[in-house]
C-alpha cells in the first residue's frame, strides 16, 4: 500500500466523511485552535453538534498528552496504532506524551464469523471444512487489525488463527492518507510543531503498519524466534503452520497455559514464582546481549506459563533488532555507572544516543551522578536496575536528548521483565541474573579470535579505504576539469566583523565620493563656467552645498555610533 499526498479539495472530498469525523474528534478535545490555524475551514464546511462544544468544558481538566491519547482512542484501528508505534518512539516526541501512548488499547468488536470464513476461503483458496475439523465461531480475542479463534484441523492438531478485519486495508489508507494531509498542513501552518517533522512521523508510521498487517512477517519472527532457542528447555515457541498463513491468515499451535500475571493461579497450582522469575529475566537477557533478536512486548499478557515453569511468548508482532557495538556500550555504560564514574558515564551515553541541541555537559554529568549517589554503599541486591534504566530515561528526556528505536525498546523489554520478576517474587534479585551476561560482553570483546577478527575487519576497511582514494581523487578532478564541481564555504561568527568592515568600506567610499565633489566644485569656481550667481559659477556653489551636507551626515554616522 502506497499512501498519496492528498490535495485540499480533490481527495479530500474524496475521504470527506472520514475527515468531518476527524475533526470533529479533535474539536471535541479541545484542540479547535490548531484546526482554525491550518485553515481547513476554507475547504470543509465543519458544522458541529452542540453536545461536543459541551464535551469541550469538560475536557479541559485534562492535560495535554492526556487529551492526545483520549483522541487517538475514539479515532479507532489506525490512530491506536499510531499511538502505540509513537510509545517506542522516544527520538520523535518528548515523553510525558510516550507514558500516556503506552496506556493505549484496543477496544474494538467483534466482526462476524461469516467474514472470518469468506476472508479464510479466499486466502486459503480452500472450503474451511477442508482445512479444519471444527473452527469455534466465537473468537478468544479481538484487535483492531484482527481477532483470534480457536480451531482443530484435520489432523487433531490444536491451533489458533488470527484472521484480518475485513476492508481493513481501505479503512488504514484512507486514514493515513488523512493523517498525511494533515502533517502537511501543520508543518506548513504551525511553526513550533515542524521540530517534530509531522510528515515524517506519519511515512515511518505507515512502513511499520504496512509490515504489522502482513502476517508472514510476524510468521517468519516466531520462526527465527524459535531458531535461536531450539535446544533452550526452559522457553517454548509456539509452532507455526506455513501452508495455512498468508498475509492475512495466521495459524499458529494454540497454546493453554497461565498468564504470568495470574499470580493467584500460579500459586493454586503450585508454580514455581522464583523460578519463573529468573528464567524471565534469563531469557531476555539472552535476547539481547546473545542473539541480538528480541520480543520488544514481553509484558504479562503476552507470557504464558507452561508445566515445569516453561516460558512460553505469545505475539511476535513487535521486535527489536540490537547491533553489537550497542550492546557493548551499553554494557560499559551499566560498568561506569556501578563504578560511579559520572564523566565516562557521559560520554558512552552521548555514543549511544542522538541530539539536536547544544548538551549541557557539565549538569549531565551531575544530573548522573546524583543517580550513582543515591546507590552509594548499597549491597547489590538493594539496587534495582529497571529502576536506573528509568531514571537514565528520565536524564535523557531532560536533555533532549534522542535514544534510537531498538535501543529504546531494548530498555523497556528488560524494565518490563524486571517489573514481572518483583511481582513475582518481592525479592527477585535483577541485577544478579544480569552479571553473567555483562561478564560476558566484557570477556567476548577480549577473545583472542574476536580481536583477530577486529583487527582483520579494519584491515580489511584500511585496504578498501586507501583502494577507493585514487578514484575519488580523480573524480573529483574530473568533475573540476568539467566545471561540474562546486565550492561552498559557510562562515560561523564572522557576522560582526563583516557588518564592521561594510561599515567602514562604505564610509571609506563615501569620503572618496566628498573629496571629489568638493575638488570639482572647486575647479568649476576657478573656471569661471557659466551660469554665474554672485559672479560665482552656480555649479559649483550647488556642488559645495552638497559637499557639505553630505559631510555633515556622515559625522553625524560616525557620532550615533559612538566611534570617532
Amino acid at each position: 500500500m502506497h499512501i498519496q499526498k492528498i490535495g485540499i479539495v480533490s481527495r479530500t472530498y474524496h475521504h470527506i466523511e472520514r475527515y468531518h469525523q476527524i475533526l470533529a474528534v479533535l474539536f471535541k478535545y479541545g484542540f479547535g485552535d490548531i484546526i482554525d490555524s491550518l485553515h481547513i475551514g476554507h475547504y470543509i464546511d465543519i458544522v458541529l453538534p452542540k453536545s461536543i462544544r459541551k464535551q469541550q468544558e469538560m475536557i479541559r481538566e485534562y492535560t495535554l498528552p492526556e487529551r492526545v491519547r483520549m483522541t487517538m482512542e475514539e479515532l479507532g484501528p489506525t490512530f491506536i496504532k499510531m499511538g502505540q508505534f509513537l510509545s517506542t518512539r522516544p527520538d520523535l516526541i518528548p515523553m510525558e506524551f510516550i507514558t500516556q501512548f503506552e496506556k493505549l488499547q484496543d477496544h474494538v468488536p467483534s466482526f462476524p464469523f461469516a467474514d472470518v470464513k469468506d476472508i479464510i476461503e479466499i486466502e486459503l483458496k480452500a472450503p474451511l471444512d477442508t482445512i479444519f475439523y471444527e473452527f469455534n465461531e466465537t473468537p478468544i480475542a479481538a484487535a483492531s487489525i484482527g481477532q483470534v479463534h480457536r480451531a482443530t484441523l484435520i489432523n487433531g492438531e490444536d491451533v489458533a488463527v488470527k484472521i484480518q478485519r475485513p476492508d481493513i486495508h481501505k479503512t488504514i489508507e484512507v486514514d493515513l492518507e488523512i493523517m498525511l494531509n494533515l502533517a502537511m498542513l501543520l508543518e506548513k501552518n504551525i511553526e513550533e510543531l515542524r521540530i517534530y517533522s509531522p510528515t515524517k512521523i506519519v511515512t515511518e508510521f505507515a512502513e511499520t503498519l504496512m509490515k504489522e498487517i502482513d502476517y508472514n512477517n510476524e510468521a517468519i519472527n516466531i520462526e527465527r524466534f524459535a531458531i535461536q532457542f531450539l535446544n533452550e528447555p526452559h522457553i517454548y515457541i509456539p509452532k507455526i503452520f506455513p501452508e495455512i498463513t498468508t498475509t492475512k491468515v495466521l495459524t499458529m499451535e494454540y497454546i493453554d497455559g497461565i498468564k504470568a500475571s495470574d499470580i493467584e493461579r500460579l500459586d493454586r497450582e503450585s508454580y514455581e514464582k522464583k523460578v519463573i522469575a529468573i528464567r524471565g529475566a534469563e531469557l531476555i537477557f539472552k535476547q539481547i546481549f546473545i542473539h541480538g533478536f528480541f520480543h520488544a512486548d514481553p509484558h504479562p499478557g503476552n507470557i504464558m506459563i507452561l508445566n515445569d515453569n516453561v516460558i512460553c511468548y505469545l505475539d511476535f508482532g513487535m521486535m527489536g533488532h540490537i547491533g553489537r557495538q550497542t550492546r557493548e556500550d551499553f554494557v560499559d555504560l551499566v560498568i561506569a555507572i556501578v563504578h560511579q564514574n559520572e564523566v565516562k558515564s557521559a560520554d558512552i551515553l552521548l555514543r549511544l544516543v542522538r541530539s539536536d541541541v547544544e548538551i549541557d555537559r557539565r549538569k549531565l554529568e551531575q544530573d548522573i551522578s546524583d543517580i550513582t549517589m543515591q546507590y552509594l554503599n548499597k549491597p547489590l541486591k538493594e539496587i534495582h536496575g529497571g529502576r536506573i534504566l528509568q531514571q537514565f530515561m528520565d536524564i535523557i528526556a531532560r536533555h533532549q536528548l534522542h535514544i534510537p528505536p531498538n535501543l529504546f525498546l531494548m530498555v523497556k523489554a528488560m524494565t518490563t521483565v524486571g517489573g514481572l520478576g518483583m511481582m513475582l517474587d518481592p525479592d527477585f534479585d535483577y541485577n544478579s541474573v544480569a552479571a553473567p551476561f555483562i561478564k560476558r560482553i566484557r570477556m567476548e570483546r577480549m577473545h583472542p579470535k574476536r580481536m583477530a577478527d577486529d583487527m582483520l575487519n579494519f584491515s580489511t576497511q584500511i585496504i578498501q579505504l586507501l583502494k577507493e582514494i585514487p578514484q575519488e581523487v580523480r573524480d573529483i578532478l574530473q568533475q573540476a576539469k568539467s566545471g561540474h564541481s562546486t565550492i561552498r564555504i559557510e562562515h560561523h561568527g564572522l557576522t560582526p566583523a563583516i557588518n564592521t568592515l561594510d561599515r567602514v568600506s562604505n564610509r571609506v567610499s563615501f569620503a572618496i565620493v566628498l573629496a571629489s565633489l568638493i575638488i570639482g566644485s572647486g575647479l568649476i569656481v576657478l573656471s569661471g563656467i557659466p551660469p554665474r550667481w554672485q559672479d560665482i559659477p552656480a555649479i559649483g556653489i550647488v556642488g559645495f552645498l552638497s559637499a557639505g551636507i553630505m559631510g555633515f551626515w556622515l559625522l553625524i554616522s560616525i557620532l550615533r555610533h559612538g566611534r570617532m
